[in-house]
């Protein structure tokens, strides 16, 4: 469902020039994996704004010396109703799903985990890794496609190289560079960027699109408006043309876009699902497959929704308490 046109004939509401109704979200430190954990900067979601098109997640960790951290740990645990996209800009991780996946996570190269009506897996530091540094994206699926069977995809874009700039698009189109990923979500763009000191990129992107730039490494400009280390700057629909500087030093940005999903949406935990009844259901199935809550009589007969797992792996993790009120959708 990924449209293979990067520049698609849309009717262009500011004509040529960049959006400046750009909102600058900051990152919020959240550690992972207990004592030795990794800190992650995470900018969506957020009070602010919860979804980029349909990307409903951004997770920015690294450069962490893994001997003093402990690298990635992230046992076996749940996902519904979303897509993860796993890229690393250096070290190696080692996935494991209930679809049947085994995988190396490695620089430069796209890890897609589908999990559909529902999956597990789990994300490891490989052996001899001694920096980690990347981002873990998801995205929701719409209606018509969260149920379907779980599925994965690995891609290893070409770079695209203009004048100051190399680019690597992973989802979607852009600069001419068309993934061949299919995603089950309408209209989806992924990429990474890397800019030469002072270089200014004007980007022909879609004007349907909303879209989203993150900071990796260092300040960026994305429309005239600032954007520190690790912030995300959003751009809303309306124009064809992002415009990203960098400073004195060279710069990597991750740039996402989308349509609006126009979806309501609960995300809790792990989960993605649209109201509060559905994440309690999905929570209930998962402590009883796993083996953390009794089973229940109603499931008997009904195919598992979150698979086997091969033997000798680490314990999976238990789905926290749910909270005492009930989940609301989260605003766009």
């Amino acid at each position: 469902m990924t449209n293979l046109d990067p520049r698609p004939d849309l009717e262009v509401l500011d004509g040529g020039q960049p959006c400046t109704a750009v909102e600058v979200l900051e990152p919020r430190q959240v550690p992972l994996g207990g004592v030795r954990a990794t800190t992650v900067h995470r900018t969506l979601p957020q009070r602010r704004r919860s979804l980029v098109g349909a990307w409903c997640f951004l997770d920015h960790y690294g450069p962490d010396d893994v001997a003093v951290t402990g690298g990635m740990q992230m046992p076996r645990h749940p996902h519904t109703g979303l897509a993860t996209v796993s890229w690393l800009f250096s070290g190696h991780i080692e996935h494991l799903d209930s679809g049947g996946t085994a995988a190396p996570v490695v620089p430069g190269e796209l890890n897609l985990m589908i999990a559909g009506r529902g999956i597990t897996h789990q994300e490891l530091s490989a052996a001899g890794t001694r920096t980690l540094h990347g981002v873990q994206l998801w995205y929701a699926l719409p209606d018509e496609t969260r149920f379907g069977e779980n599925a994965f995809a690995h891609y290893a874009p070409e770079p695209v190289t203009l004048p100051g700039v190399t680019a690597r698009v992973f989802l979607g189109a852009l600069l001419g560079s068309v993934s061949p990923v299919e995603t089950r979500t309408p209209d989806l763009l992924g990429a990474e960027l890397v800019l030469a000191p002072g270089t200014t990129a004007r980007l022909p992107v879609r004007a349907d699109f909303e879209h989203a730039v993150l900071a990796e490494n260092a300040e960026v400009t994305v429309n005239s408006a600032a954007v520190g280390h690790r912030s995300l700057a959003y751009v809303p629909p309306g124009a064809d043309t992002l415009v990203v500087t960098a400073g004195d030093e060279e710069a990597r940005v991750i740039l996402l876009g989308g349509v609006p999903l126009d979806e309501q949406i609960v995300m809790w935990w792990n989960f993605v699902g649209r109201d509060h009844d559905e994440i309690v259901e999905f929570r209930r199935r998962y402590q009883a497959e796993l083996g953390f809550e009794p089973a229940d009589p109603r499931d008997e007969g009904r195919p598992a929704l979150f698979g086997t797992f091969p033997p000798g792996q680490l314990p999976p993790l238990p789905a926290p308490p749910l909270p005492n009120t009930r989940l609301l959708p989260r605003e766009q």
